[in-house]
């Protein structure tokens, strides 16, 4: 694994372990005093799969890293002292020592608001490539059988949509173009976005029972962990749809397989897996993915050049701030070690 820099001589570097770095945000880093390090991955790796020796390599001397996918542990942090900013290219932060950062005096960002459009669209995409059964057509065809298979509608379904979020709510702004009705699960209900959006909070077991499309938008928690499990699928409406385009540990995808195996689901939209966390689970990925209702991607929801690039400028943004000292954007703002830094005991 090779490591490019670009403007050496620099007084801060900044090392990017995601693919996908465009230009105009390498510019602003350079603008503003930093020595960019692209770290040129092999073909199908991303940061996500390195071990920590590698990435403990790759960062040396580093002052800020923007990083994808790669676990942030704090025996990595503690090996990096010189490492004052971490920011993911991206809003979820479940492979963040968060109490690390802010233990060892260091700043953890997300680049939030950059990816809810292309996450919103690649959701319903989903949802519409299900309900008209896009890829077992096409496999068909391929195969020289163009019998015409009767799919479904999204308009006027009813729509769970689990967390309610920036994406949550991008989703749902999207579905009312299609007179769904839209049933929320969420801890945090606002009556004021419900009412005007027509939408009715519900709790989970009855959005499992009422939906026939169910697209998770909940961050990954110890409470939200496996919140579809084989009980919660069980619940579903025969014929429903799941969507998951949040995060793997979301869903038992072991459990899921049987669901769909045994006829209960009409089908799965899944951009990610547990697989991704844990590799024992790719066997049960492997059998998803070979599913012909099953629309699936990997993790690519936020991956258009338009969301690249928005969420490529917040993480350099938030990177300079923090090497600068000057205001991160609350919401971006995940854990701040600085004022511990700078109150050091006598």
């Amino acid at each position: 694994m090779e490591i490019h820099s670009t403007q050496p001589g620099r007084n801060r570097t900044v090392l990017v372990s995601q693919r996908f770095f465009d230009a105009a945000a390498t510019a602003f880093l350079e603008e503003h005093g930093c020595h960019v390090r692209l770290a040129e991955l092999p073909p199908g790796q991303a940061d996500g799969g390195l071990p920590e020796a590698a990435l403990q390599a790759m960062l040396e001397g580093a002052d800020g890293w923007i990083v994808g996918h790669a676990h942030v542990s704090r025996s990595l942090l503690e090996k990096l002292p010189q490492l004052r900013v971490v920011a993911r290219r991206g809003v979820g932060y479940d492979r963040v020592d968060m109490d690390a950062i802010r233990d060892l005096g260091k700043v953890g960002t997300v680049a939030v608001g950059g990816n809810d459009a292309c996450v919103a669209d690649h959701t319903l995409g989903m949802m519409l490539a299900l309900a008209h059964r896009l890829r077992e057509s096409q496999r068909r065809m391929e195969a020289g059988d163009w019998t015409i298979l009767p799919g479904r509608d999204l308009y006027r379904k009813t729509v769970g949509i689990v967390g309610l979020g920036r994406i949550g709510r991008a989703v749902v702004e999207r579905l009312r173009a299609f007179h769904a009705n839209i049933l929320v699960a969420t801890p945090t209900p606002s009556e004021t976005y419900g009412q005007a959006n027509n939408i009715s909070y519900v709790n989970l077991p009855t959005l499992l029972e009422q939906s026939d499309y169910i697209s998770l938008h909940a961050p990954l928690t110890p409470e939200t962990r496996a919140l579809i499990d084989a009980g919660a699928l069980a619940r579903m409406k025969r014929g429903a749809f799941l969507i998951n385009t949040a995060r793997g540990g979301l869903v038992d995808d072991a459990a899921l397989l049987q669901a769909l195996l045994s006829g209960h689901l009409g089908g799965a939209g899944l951009d990610v897996f547990q697989s991704e966390a844990d590799p024992a689970m790719q066997e049960v990925t492997r059998q998803l993915l070979a599913l012909p209702n099953v629309v699936a991607t990997p993790h690519a929801g936020a991956s258009t050049h338009e969301g690249l690039e928005r969420t490529n400028m917040l993480a350099a943004r938030c990177v300079v701030a923090a090497l600068d000292g000057t205001a991160i954007p609350p919401a971006c703002l995940i854990a701040d070690g600085r004022r511990a830094r700078e109150v050091q005991p006598c």
